[in-house]
Protein backbone atom coordinates (compact mmCIF):
# COMPACT_ATOMS: atom_id res chain seq x y z
CA UNK A 1 0.00 0.00 0.00
CA UNK A 2 3.19 2.19 0.89
CA UNK A 3 4.47 1.80 -2.70
CA UNK A 4 0.98 2.32 -4.17
CA UNK A 5 0.81 5.59 -2.75
CA UNK A 6 4.49 6.90 -3.92
CA UNK A 7 3.21 5.83 -7.12
CA UNK A 8 -0.31 7.85 -6.98
CA UNK A 9 1.45 10.51 -5.57
CA UNK A 10 4.16 10.72 -8.72
CA UNK A 11 1.48 10.70 -11.31
CA UNK A 12 -0.72 13.61 -9.47
CA UNK A 13 2.69 15.39 -8.60
CA UNK A 14 3.52 15.03 -12.85
CA UNK A 15 -0.06 15.62 -13.45
CA UNK A 16 -0.36 18.79 -11.60
CA UNK A 17 2.91 20.63 -13.29
CA UNK A 18 1.25 19.44 -16.27
CA UNK A 19 -1.91 21.01 -15.99
CA UNK A 20 -0.11 24.02 -14.55
CA UNK A 21 2.19 24.28 -17.41
CA UNK A 22 -0.84 23.92 -19.87
CA UNK A 23 -2.82 27.12 -18.10
CA UNK A 24 0.54 29.29 -18.13
CA UNK A 25 1.20 28.15 -21.96
CA UNK A 26 -1.64 29.27 -22.92
CA UNK A 27 -2.26 32.24 -21.05
CA UNK A 28 1.45 33.46 -22.21
CA UNK A 29 -0.48 33.78 -26.08
CA UNK A 30 -1.10 37.19 -26.30
CA UNK A 31 -4.72 38.65 -26.22
CA UNK A 32 -6.86 39.35 -29.00
CA UNK A 33 -6.50 43.08 -29.02
CA UNK A 34 -2.53 42.10 -29.54
CA UNK A 35 -2.91 40.38 -32.75
CA UNK A 36 -2.81 43.58 -35.22
CA UNK A 37 0.47 44.41 -33.22
CA UNK A 38 1.75 41.04 -33.71
CA UNK A 39 0.25 40.54 -37.31
CA UNK A 40 2.31 43.32 -38.02
CA UNK A 41 5.55 41.64 -36.58
CA UNK A 42 5.60 39.21 -39.05
CA UNK A 43 4.93 40.74 -42.20
CA UNK A 44 5.49 37.19 -43.82
CA UNK A 45 2.00 35.78 -42.45
CA UNK A 46 4.32 33.73 -39.79
CA UNK A 47 2.16 32.87 -36.84
CA UNK A 48 2.71 34.95 -33.77
CA UNK A 49 2.86 31.58 -31.88
CA UNK A 50 5.38 31.32 -28.70
CA UNK A 51 8.89 29.88 -30.03
CA UNK A 52 11.77 29.09 -28.88
CA UNK A 53 14.90 31.12 -30.09
CA UNK A 54 18.03 29.67 -30.21
CA UNK A 55 19.84 32.62 -28.19
CA UNK A 56 18.97 33.36 -24.67
CA UNK A 57 17.35 36.85 -25.00
CA UNK A 58 18.68 39.25 -22.48
CA UNK A 59 16.29 40.51 -19.84
CA UNK A 60 18.37 43.52 -18.36
CA UNK A 61 21.92 44.66 -18.20
CA UNK A 62 24.22 45.18 -15.88
CA UNK A 63 27.35 47.24 -15.89
CA UNK A 64 26.54 47.04 -19.95
CA UNK A 65 26.72 43.61 -19.69
CA UNK A 66 23.38 41.83 -20.81
CA UNK A 67 21.87 39.16 -18.42
CA UNK A 68 19.48 36.69 -20.33
CA UNK A 69 17.09 34.68 -18.82
CA UNK A 70 19.43 31.87 -18.98
CA UNK A 71 21.83 33.21 -16.52
CA UNK A 72 18.90 34.16 -14.33
CA UNK A 73 18.22 30.30 -14.33
CA UNK A 74 21.78 29.64 -13.67
CA UNK A 75 21.92 31.50 -10.67
CA UNK A 76 19.10 30.04 -9.30
CA UNK A 77 20.44 26.53 -9.70
CA UNK A 78 23.87 27.60 -7.91
CA UNK A 79 22.09 29.09 -5.20
CA UNK A 80 19.63 25.67 -4.89
CA UNK A 81 22.85 23.58 -5.08
CA UNK A 82 24.16 25.55 -2.01
CA UNK A 83 20.95 25.66 0.02
CA UNK A 84 20.18 21.92 -0.31
CA UNK A 85 24.01 20.98 0.34
CA UNK A 86 24.54 23.54 3.22
CA UNK A 87 20.60 22.12 4.32
CA UNK A 88 21.33 18.73 4.55
CA UNK A 89 25.08 18.32 5.68
CA UNK A 90 25.10 20.15 8.71
CA UNK A 91 28.06 20.25 11.07
CA UNK A 92 26.69 17.18 12.63
CA UNK A 93 26.02 14.92 10.22
CA UNK A 94 24.07 11.40 10.81
CA UNK A 95 25.72 8.39 10.96
CA UNK A 96 22.58 6.82 9.40
CA UNK A 97 21.81 8.95 7.36
CA UNK A 98 17.72 10.03 5.87
CA UNK A 99 16.46 12.09 3.81
CA UNK A 100 18.19 14.68 1.00
CA UNK A 101 21.41 13.79 3.06
CA UNK A 102 20.82 9.96 2.04
CA UNK A 103 20.06 10.83 -1.25
CA UNK A 104 23.98 12.92 -1.73
CA UNK A 105 25.54 10.06 0.03
CA UNK A 106 24.64 7.71 -2.60
CA UNK A 107 25.19 10.21 -5.26
CA UNK A 108 28.67 10.92 -3.98
CA UNK A 109 29.31 7.46 -3.46
CA UNK A 110 27.93 5.97 -6.51
CA UNK A 111 30.58 8.56 -8.28
CA UNK A 112 33.02 7.62 -6.40
CA UNK A 113 32.46 4.16 -7.05
CA UNK A 114 32.35 4.54 -10.85
CA UNK A 115 35.73 7.14 -11.32
CA UNK A 116 37.42 4.59 -9.37
CA UNK A 117 36.90 1.87 -11.70
CA UNK A 118 37.87 3.96 -14.52
CA UNK A 119 40.65 6.16 -13.53
CA UNK A 120 44.22 5.95 -11.56
CA UNK A 121 43.49 6.30 -7.85
CA UNK A 122 45.50 9.71 -7.98
CA UNK A 123 43.69 10.73 -11.25
CA UNK A 124 40.23 9.62 -9.43
CA UNK A 125 41.26 12.08 -6.16
CA UNK A 126 41.55 15.23 -9.41
CA UNK A 127 38.69 14.21 -11.21
CA UNK A 128 36.13 12.73 -8.30
CA UNK A 129 34.57 16.36 -7.40
CA UNK A 130 34.98 17.98 -10.78
CA UNK A 131 32.70 15.39 -12.11
CA UNK A 132 30.17 14.77 -9.44
CA UNK A 133 29.44 18.56 -9.55
CA UNK A 134 29.05 18.96 -13.00
CA UNK A 135 26.41 15.83 -12.63
CA UNK A 136 24.56 17.41 -10.17
CA UNK A 137 24.72 21.32 -11.48
CA UNK A 138 23.71 19.45 -14.57
CA UNK A 139 20.70 17.24 -13.47
CA UNK A 140 19.30 20.31 -11.85
CA UNK A 141 19.63 22.70 -14.81
CA UNK A 142 17.92 19.92 -17.19
CA UNK A 143 14.64 19.86 -14.89
CA UNK A 144 14.36 23.19 -14.87
CA UNK A 145 12.99 22.80 -18.59
CA UNK A 146 9.93 20.74 -16.17
CA UNK A 147 9.14 23.58 -14.11
CA UNK A 148 5.76 24.96 -14.32
CA UNK A 149 6.02 28.58 -16.16
CA UNK A 150 9.68 28.13 -17.34
CA UNK A 151 9.82 29.46 -20.65
CA UNK A 152 6.25 30.65 -20.31
CA UNK A 153 6.18 33.23 -18.14
CA UNK A 154 7.09 36.28 -19.92
CA UNK A 155 5.98 39.51 -21.82
CA UNK A 156 5.24 40.57 -25.54
CA UNK A 157 7.25 43.29 -26.30
CA UNK A 158 6.45 44.66 -30.03
CA UNK A 159 4.50 41.15 -30.93
CA UNK A 160 7.96 39.41 -29.80
CA UNK A 161 7.45 37.00 -26.53
CA UNK A 162 10.33 36.86 -24.26
CA UNK A 163 10.41 34.64 -21.44
CA UNK A 164 11.84 35.21 -18.28
CA UNK A 165 13.13 31.99 -17.51
CA UNK A 166 15.14 29.27 -19.56
CA UNK A 167 17.00 26.59 -18.83
CA UNK A 168 20.26 27.36 -17.80
CA UNK A 169 21.74 24.16 -20.32
CA UNK A 170 19.24 25.00 -23.68
CA UNK A 171 22.10 28.11 -24.04
CA UNK A 172 24.99 27.00 -25.89
CA UNK A 173 27.03 29.71 -24.00
CA UNK A 174 26.77 28.02 -20.68
CA UNK A 175 27.74 24.43 -22.42
CA UNK A 176 30.25 25.65 -24.77
CA UNK A 177 31.72 27.56 -20.90
CA UNK A 178 31.76 24.10 -19.22
CA UNK A 179 33.43 22.28 -22.24
CA UNK A 180 36.01 24.70 -22.16
CA UNK A 181 36.76 24.33 -18.38
CA UNK A 182 36.79 20.72 -19.38
CA UNK A 183 39.62 21.29 -21.88
CA UNK A 184 41.11 23.49 -19.59
CA UNK A 185 41.50 21.17 -16.47
CA UNK A 186 41.85 17.86 -18.38
CA UNK A 187 44.98 19.41 -19.87
CA UNK A 188 45.97 20.14 -16.72
CA UNK A 189 45.54 17.03 -15.32
CA UNK A 190 46.86 15.41 -18.30
CA UNK A 191 50.53 17.28 -17.76
CA UNK A 192 50.56 16.91 -13.73
CA UNK A 193 50.28 12.85 -14.19
CA UNK A 194 52.48 12.43 -17.02
CA UNK A 195 54.43 15.09 -17.49
CA UNK A 196 54.77 17.29 -20.37
CA UNK A 197 57.47 14.69 -22.60
CA UNK A 198 55.58 12.00 -21.04
CA UNK A 199 52.52 13.66 -22.45
CA UNK A 200 54.19 13.93 -25.86
CA UNK A 201 55.54 10.50 -25.80
CA UNK A 202 51.56 9.41 -24.79
CA UNK A 203 50.10 10.85 -27.84
CA UNK A 204 53.19 11.04 -30.33
CA UNK A 205 54.73 8.04 -29.93
CA UNK A 206 55.57 4.45 -31.28
CA UNK A 207 52.73 1.79 -28.88
CA UNK A 208 54.49 -1.11 -30.62
CA UNK A 209 57.96 -3.26 -31.11
CA UNK A 210 59.36 -2.60 -33.82
CA UNK A 211 63.03 -3.10 -35.84
CA UNK A 212 65.10 -0.50 -36.47
CA UNK A 213 64.56 -0.62 -40.25
CA UNK A 214 60.71 -0.01 -39.83
CA UNK A 215 60.78 2.12 -36.76
CA UNK A 216 60.96 5.69 -38.72
CA UNK A 217 57.81 4.29 -40.76
CA UNK A 218 55.85 3.48 -37.87
CA UNK A 219 57.61 6.73 -36.06
CA UNK A 220 56.00 8.68 -39.16
CA UNK A 221 52.66 6.90 -38.89
CA UNK A 222 52.17 7.43 -35.43
CA UNK A 223 53.37 11.33 -36.04
CA UNK A 224 50.23 11.79 -37.95
CA UNK A 225 47.85 9.72 -35.63
CA UNK A 226 48.91 11.91 -33.08
CA UNK A 227 48.06 15.14 -34.88
CA UNK A 228 44.76 13.74 -35.42
CA UNK A 229 44.24 12.80 -31.60
CA UNK A 230 45.46 16.53 -30.72
CA UNK A 231 42.77 17.63 -32.86
CA UNK A 232 40.50 15.42 -30.80
CA UNK A 233 41.01 16.83 -27.72
CA UNK A 234 41.86 20.18 -28.59
CA UNK A 235 38.09 20.04 -30.79
CA UNK A 236 36.22 17.27 -30.72
CA UNK A 237 36.15 15.95 -27.56
CA UNK A 238 34.76 19.50 -25.94
CA UNK A 239 32.40 20.36 -28.88
CA UNK A 240 30.84 17.23 -28.30
CA UNK A 241 30.48 17.68 -24.81
CA UNK A 242 28.81 20.81 -25.60
CA UNK A 243 26.58 20.91 -28.55
CA UNK A 244 25.19 17.26 -27.32
CA UNK A 245 24.13 18.28 -23.92
CA UNK A 246 22.92 21.80 -25.58
CA UNK A 247 20.82 20.09 -28.78
CA UNK A 248 19.08 17.44 -26.20
CA UNK A 249 17.73 20.08 -23.90
CA UNK A 250 17.24 22.52 -26.56
CA UNK A 251 15.07 20.16 -28.39
CA UNK A 252 13.36 19.44 -25.59
CA UNK A 253 12.53 22.59 -25.02
CA UNK A 254 11.42 23.08 -28.36
CA UNK A 255 9.21 19.92 -28.39
CA UNK A 256 7.14 20.69 -24.77
CA UNK A 257 6.54 24.28 -26.29
CA UNK A 258 5.19 23.00 -29.24
CA UNK A 259 2.95 20.17 -27.81
CA UNK A 260 1.39 22.57 -25.70
CA UNK A 261 0.84 24.97 -28.17
CA UNK A 262 -0.80 22.52 -30.39
CA UNK A 263 -3.94 23.17 -32.62
CA UNK A 264 -6.46 20.81 -30.41
CA UNK A 265 -5.80 21.71 -26.45
CA UNK A 266 -6.36 17.44 -25.64
CA UNK A 267 -4.37 16.27 -28.30
CA UNK A 268 -1.96 18.62 -27.14
CA UNK A 269 -2.36 17.55 -23.84
CA UNK A 270 -2.01 14.07 -24.47
CA UNK A 271 1.28 14.63 -26.55
CA UNK A 272 2.63 16.91 -23.09
CA UNK A 273 2.26 14.05 -21.01
CA UNK A 274 4.44 11.27 -22.84
CA UNK A 275 6.73 14.46 -23.70
CA UNK A 276 7.39 15.19 -20.50
CA UNK A 277 8.50 11.85 -19.12
CA UNK A 278 10.52 11.37 -21.77
CA UNK A 279 12.04 14.64 -21.07
CA UNK A 280 12.75 13.44 -17.51
CA UNK A 281 14.89 10.21 -19.03
CA UNK A 282 16.61 12.58 -21.24
CA UNK A 283 17.38 14.95 -18.29
CA UNK A 284 18.74 12.12 -16.85
CA UNK A 285 20.78 11.01 -19.07
CA UNK A 286 22.39 13.55 -21.00
CA UNK A 287 23.66 14.97 -17.34
CA UNK A 288 25.22 11.60 -16.72
CA UNK A 289 26.55 10.99 -20.29
CA UNK A 290 28.51 14.38 -20.08
CA UNK A 291 29.67 13.34 -16.76
CA UNK A 292 30.94 10.06 -17.78
CA UNK A 293 32.09 11.71 -20.40
CA UNK A 294 34.76 14.12 -19.09
CA UNK A 295 35.96 10.86 -16.80
CA UNK A 296 36.14 8.72 -19.61
CA UNK A 297 38.32 11.57 -21.73
CA UNK A 298 40.39 12.23 -18.68
CA UNK A 299 41.44 8.68 -18.55
CA UNK A 300 42.41 8.57 -22.27
CA UNK A 301 45.08 11.57 -20.78
CA UNK A 302 46.24 10.16 -17.87
CA UNK A 303 46.80 6.13 -18.66
CA UNK A 304 50.17 5.01 -18.33
CA UNK A 305 51.09 2.83 -21.79
CA UNK A 306 53.55 -0.70 -20.40
CA UNK A 307 56.71 0.95 -21.39
CA UNK A 308 56.28 4.08 -19.48
CA UNK A 309 57.47 3.85 -15.32
CA UNK A 310 54.63 4.13 -12.99
CA UNK A 311 54.68 7.77 -10.72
Amino acid sequence: MKQLGIVIFICAFFAAILAVNAGAQQQSAPAVGAAPAAAAAHPEGESAEEVVPAAAPPLFNVLGLPVTNSMVCTWIVAALILVIVRATTPKNIKEIPSGMQNVLEAIVEGWDGLIGDILDKRVSRWVFPFATTFFIFIVMSNFVDLVPGVGSIGSYHNGTFTPYFRPPTSDANLTVAMAGIFLVMSLYWAVRYNGFWGLTKHIFGVKMEANKWVYPFFLALFIFIGAMEVVSIMFARPVSLAMRLYGNIFAGETILDMTFHAKYFLLGLVLSIFTYFYETFVCLVQAFVFALLVVAFVGTLCMHTDDQHEH
